[in-house]
């Protein structure tokens, strides 16, 4: 697999000479101008919904030039910084070189030194405004980035052994059970929400928290996080669908729709699935994986070039977007252990998105649209959304690649 050591050494290249910041697509989104379209689009008049589409056909088509226009500034991300972590570490696991751990821990040091302030623990969010069905003010910490960011200090716990960085998962797991909203539900199940500023019910997030909460405390032997993420994993499996697959939102959410599935989040799900089985043994999350990773076998991942290649959406495979390719990979280096599928179609999977997607210079594009003369490409180098993923899914097939075979 020189394909993927090549990659790694390119795009690793690339952060060198650009640095940590970068632009983000919801960095625009969260300017004034922006947040003033969605909001008067959300009245539900005609007028105001074109204007958004073509404000947002804007961007897309010109994402460098709008964020110039609208003195959008490149920033330093945590959840970038979490994912570069854990990549690094990686990296130093499967090469034994040192650059590579001097980078994770300058990454973990910035991260010490920048989490959302006034919690009753560690956390980080985004460092931009995000309209959701709230607004989520810059710097407010989600369950999302906070987990992210955890599980890189996790892997430095693992791979240094310095209980410094358990100490940190420990206060992460304080800011869920204190800062974070929980919505207890009918048979003993509960859900976290996504920050401490709503009462959003979504999978992902929920699932993130409850494995975490799962594996710091069965580390330290603290029973009680066990039990409460395990009481928070419950939900999900109560709402697992017949065929595996689960929707974004939960089913008492007022933006629940059947409609809601695409690549990465499912396999964001996929991921703390298998980490729940893993940390707890439990026959139940298995299953459930097993259920789930079959859904996403069949719907989500298809032939395309003579190989693997990802899908967005069950019915869809455009738009070919990173985040999709990158959860592609990194979902199937992390079932590759346990599930032979998983290690078959990885070599294929990571040709296919290499070749697409990573440009001469190292980076990952953002995009490739259907378009009529045949296809599109958004050609940004998005540092959180596709460079610090990637170079986490790359490194961790690399940690793997014992196991990976071409057939």
């Amino acid at each position: 697999m020189e394909i993927i050591n090549s990659s790694i050494i390119n795009l690793d290249g690339w952060l060198n000479k650009n640095g940590w910041a970068g632009y983000d697509p919801y960095d625009i989104k969260g300017e004034p101008f922006f947040l003033h379209v969605q909001r008067l689009a959300s009245t539900g008049s005609i007028p105001f919904k074109v204007v958004r589409e073509l404000v947002f056909a804007l961007e897309a088509s010109y994402p460098l030039i709008a964020r110039r226009m609208f003195g959008v500034k490149e920033e330093i991300n945590p959840k970038a910084m979490g994912l570069f972590a854990r990549a690094y570490l990686n990296l130093f696991q499967a090469t034994g070189q040192e650059v590579y751990k001097d980078k994770a821990l300058y990454c973990l040091m910035w991260l010490e030194q920048n989490p959302s302030q006034g919690y009753s623990g560690l956390c980080w969010g985004y460092p931009f405004d995000w309209q959701s069905q709230v607004l989520i003010p810059a710097g407010t910490p989600s369950a999302v980035v906070s987990s992210v960011v955890g599980d890189g200090f996790w892997t430095a716990y693992q791979v240094l052994g310095d209980r410094h960085y358990l100490a940190i998962c420990e206060s992460i797991c304080k800011f869920f059970l204190c800062d974070l909203n929980m919505d207890r539900l009918p048979g003993g199940h509960l859900c976290f929400s996504y920050t401490p500023v709503d009462n959003f019910h979504v999978h992902n997030a929920n699932l993130f928290v409850a494995e975490f909460l799962c594996r710091i405390g069965k580390e330290t032997g603290k029973q009680e996080l066990v039990e409460i993420g395990s009481h928070a994993a419950g939900y999900a499996l109560s709402e697992q669908n017949p065929d595996g697959s689960l929707y974004y939102w939960g089913r008492i959410q007022n933006s629940y729709s059947p409609n809601t599935i695409d690549h990465y989040h499912s396999g964001f799900e996929i991921r703390a699935l298998f980490g729940l089985w893993k940390q707890t043994g439990e026959a139940k999350y298995r299953q459930s994986v097993e259920k789930y990773y079959s859904f996403y076998r069949n719907n989500l991942i298809t032939q395309r070039d003579g190989l693997i290649a990802p899908k967005m959406t069950p019915r869809k495979f455009y738009p070919v977007n990173i985040h999709a390719c990158a959860e592609a990979i990194l979902c199937n280096a992390t079932l590759a252990e346990e599930f032979l599928e998983a290690r078959k179609i990885l070599p294929d999977l990571c040709e296919w998105v290499i070749s697409k997607m990573q440009t001469e210079a190292g980076w990952f594009i953002y995009m490739i649209r259907r378009a009529k003369s045949g296809e599109n490409r958004a050609e940004v180098p998005y540092m959180r959304w596709g460079q610090a993923w990637m170079l986490l899914a790359l490194s961790q097939v690399l940690l793997r690649i014992g196991l990976v075979t071409k057939e």
